[in-house]
């Protein structure tokens, strides 16, 4: 059993003992704790704490829960010369993310319409295990895109310029090489760019339910009432291919961490880890430029139902991912590889890595919910700086495995249940419905308020689900 102090309401701390390096801090209320306790999740932010060249603290944000190597919902900052980097800390989804839509459409334009819309998507947006993509790509073309990202794709008349502007990272994260990904890698990935994929992964018609921050919604242009629209998806099979290679080619040269063979790691500065952050960046570009394009089949299916329809990307934001950031370390700024597994990058004002248009306000901050739940928009801090190297949650995270849904779920319940909450869904499977049921996810509203209340990032808008699309 883990030991854990409670420093505050909602901050607690796992001592350094043994051979930590550095303590391990949690983020959550009494009843997510709760949570967290019922699977290896302090465990797992304690064997972090472990890894060289860790720097401050192993976080674990308000969602999180048992994971591969890292928890889901584990931040980790370190020393770009003594420090490793960790597939584990970034996952097998790489670049797993989130890009909200605000449109020019009220929720009394689309309540009559909310199955044709979702039945529409679901057509024209491919998703489910494998699916393919709308695009036939070359070699040639897939290193561009694995390059360029979503600049790619707007390049090639898939979207605006605005749409990269407001994504992470520009859509493009550098120090990407297409030829430290795998054949096998490439080949997984080619056929699947534009596509949903499966699991947890959605398409999601919302309405703008309350606003928090009059001000700030303004700014982004939000309002009461207006919908919008949310995708979360990732790399594909690409991405899932990368971790697995590099996992085990790390494994072979350095061997593994006593306390966890699944957190597998190089130095940051090796060639083995200088190879991975290449691939993984390679991963990510494909995950931004897969977004593009499902953002593309969004706007060109509503467009046939609604003649006037807009759509304009608010942000699209990063939650499985590492990078290099400065932050202030022992007063002084430093660059340091920042992972986050299950979390959300949360800068406040004044980062030049933000949009030009956000920068005096901060970061706008995506946290879904569940298919039955309320869905978050908040906004970076300058405290979440000191706090958690700029970082949040990432969701409501999961508090039942998938084989424990399966055995206690039927999906044709859960839709009753979504459909008598007046929201349309529409799944590739049933067992994906009872997979992602509402009830098998923490409670978001407390995720979001521990964020909020903490200053990790702070509220601006609730968002109601209308009609949900699974893979």
């Amino acid at each position: 059993m883990v030991k854990l102090k409670k420093i505050s309401e909602y901050e607690w701390k796992i001592e350094k003992e043994g051979e930590m390096n550095v303590p391990g801090k949690i983020f959550a209320s009494d009843a997510l704790i709760e949570d967290m306790k019922k699977d290896i999740t302090l465990e797992q932010v304690k064997n972090v704490a472990c890894l060289p060249g860790i720097i401050n603290a192993s976080i674990a944000m308000m969602d999180a829960h048992q994971g591969y190597g890292f928890s889901i919902g584990g931040v980790a900052a370190f020393d770009i010369d003594k420090g490793v980097i960790s597939p584990g800390g970034v996952g097998y989804d790489i670049n797993c993310s989130v890009r909200m839509l605000k449109t020019n459409l009220t929720l009394k334009d689309i309540e009559k319409k909310k199955k044709e819309i979702i039945e529409k998507l679901y057509k024209f947006v491919p998703s489910g295990v494998g699916e393919k993509g709308r695009i036939k790509l070359t070699k040639e073309e897939l290193n561009e895109v694995l390059i360029n990202g979503a600049q790619w794709a707007v390049k090639n008349n898939y979207g605006y310029e605005e749409d990269w502007k407001h994504t992470e990272e520009n859509g493009k994260m550098e120090g990407a090489d297409p030829k430290h990904v795998s054949e096998r890698a490439k080949s997984r990935g080619m056929p699947q760019l534009g596509s949903l994929g499966a699991g947890n992964h959605f398409l999601e018609v919302q309405v703008v339910d309350e606003i928090f921050n009059k001000e700030i919604a303004e700014k982004l242009g939000l309002k009461k009432g207006q919908v919008t629209i949310m995708i979360h998806c990732g790399s594909r099979g690409l991405g899932h291919q990368v971790a697995s290679d590099y996992i085990q080619l790390m494994e072979k040269e350095y061997g593994f961490p006593k306390q966890d063979r699944e957190l597998v790691n190089a130095p940051i500065k090796s060639k083995l880890g200088k190879e991975y952050f290449s691939a993984m960046a390679c991963a990510a570009n494909f995950a931004f430029a897969n977004k593009q394009l499902i953002t593309h089949w969004v706007r060109q299916t509503m467009r046939g139902i609604f003649k006037q329809f807009e759509a304009q990307v608010i942000y699209d934001v990063c939650h499985n991912i590492a990078k290099f950031e400065k932050h202030t370390i022992n007063g002084k700024e430093k660059e340091v590889l920042i992972m986050r597994k299950g979390a959300t990058r949360a800068f406040g004002p004044g980062r030049k890595e933000l949009p030009e248009d956000y920068r005096n306000m901060g970061q706008p901050v995506i946290l879904p919910g569940s298919m039955g739940t309320s869905s978050y928009l908040l906004l970076g801090t300058k405290e979440s700086e000191d706090l958690s190297f700029s970082s949040t949650a990432h969701g409501a995270g999961r508090v039942q495995s998938r084989s424990s849904a399966l055995r206690n779920l039927k999906g044709e319940d859960i839709k009753k249940q979504l459909n008598d909450q007046g929201i349309e869904v529409i799944s590739g499977s049933w067992k994906g419905l009872a997979e992602e049921a509402p009830q098998v996810y923490k409670d978001i509203g407390q995720v979001v308020s521990v964020s909020d209340k903490l200053g990790l990032a702070k509220l601006v808008a609730k968002l109601k689900p209308i009609s949900v699309m699974k893979g």
